[in-house]
């Protein structure tokens, strides 16, 4: 029996470490073409750092999921628990700005 759990010990804490890098990785890149939209004057520049912040954050928010797997005694739990509830807010912040910055652009583009 121990052999696995720790088999699932060392599967999960892979999985939250390539959770964990693509959140981090979808943030940069969002950032990056967040600077080169700004540059270049694009009207779609917030709604589209809104999505790839929400993206980054959803990889982000498995990681922590996954790793209530592992935790071991109760103050972890709590900490995780926090940390899942912080960013489950912050994802339904930004995709609340995400829904108004969409109604806002559509009422903004001229009909035919």
């Amino acid at each position: 029996m121990e052999f696995l759990h720790e088999i699932l010990t060392q599967t999960a804490g892979f999985a939250i470490l390539f959770f964990e890098f693509m959140g981090v990785l979808v943030l940069i890149i969002t950032g990056i073409r967040g600077a080169i939209n700004l540059i270049s004057k694009s009207p779609l520049i917030r709604l589209n750092l809104a999505r790839g912040m929400a993206l980054g954050l959803e990889f982000k928010l498995g990681s922590e999921i996954l790793r209530t797997v592992v935790v071991r005694d109760l103050s972890e739990i709590f900490i995780v628990a926090g940390i899942i509830i912080l960013r489950a807010a912050i994802t339904l912040l930004i995709h609340w700005e995400i829904k108004n910055e969409e109604a806002n652009y559509n009422q903004n583009i001229p009909s035919d």
